[in-house]
């Protein structure tokens, strides 16, 4: 429940601002990942970035709901990267560390692979 919670009230806090939502992409990082190395699993990511979309879905409408970009951003390296792009509602990864290590190059190559959009 709080997660949602939380999402909920900074995207409520956000939406009234956007004008163009080809310009967006919305990143999710729990709070417990940041700066620890630990990544969510696959399904935990995916609910939360489902859970995100339906928000934006009921506020904004389906088009924007389904046009915007959600990314995961939670300790995403080379060896966790496809299973969590696999998801239906992750669009795309927000990379932090590893982001400056050799691996960056698989990360991009998995999400080029993914990501054909």
């Amino acid at each position: 429940g709080t997660t949602v919670d939380v999402c909920a009230r900074q995207l409520k806090a956000v939406i009234p601002v956007i004008k163009d939502w080809s310009k967006v992409s919305i990143a999710y990082e729990p709070v417990w990942a940041i700066g620890t190395g630990v990544v969510a699993t696959p399904m935990q990511a995916q609910d939360t970035h489902f859970q995100v979309r339906t928000i934006i879905r009921d506020l904004c409408g389906d088009q924007v709901a389904d046009s915007v970009r959600i990314l995961y951003g939670g300790s995403v390296n080379a060896k966790n990267c496809k299973e969590l792009g696999e998801m239906p509602d992750v669009d795309g990864f927000l990379v932090g560390g590893a982001s400056c290590k050799p691996e960056f190059t698989t990360i991009i190559e998995t999400a080029q692979s993914l990501y054909k959009k």
